[in-house]
């Protein structure tokens, strides 16, 4: 699910998604985001679907389908 999320996040970027987001976050927070930030934040969404899925049991049945 991390790399899917990672993939998602750089095929946004082609579509200048992350320029928009990062800009969001300057509004929102008031805080110097950069383009690390972005993918991290991506990466962090997926290791916390990971998290979730082994947590429920489910993990194992989801990576091999």
């Amino acid at each position: 699910m991390i790399i899917s999320f990672l993939f998602t996040s750089w095929i946004l970027s082609w579509f200048k998604f992350d320029e928009l987001f990062i800009q969001a976050l300057k509004e929102l927070f008031n805080k110097q985001v950069t383009i690390a930030s972005y993918y991290f934040i991506f990466f962090c969404i997926g290791a916390i679907g990971d998290l979730i899925l082994f947590f429920n049991g489910n993990y194992i049945t989801n990576l091999f389908s």
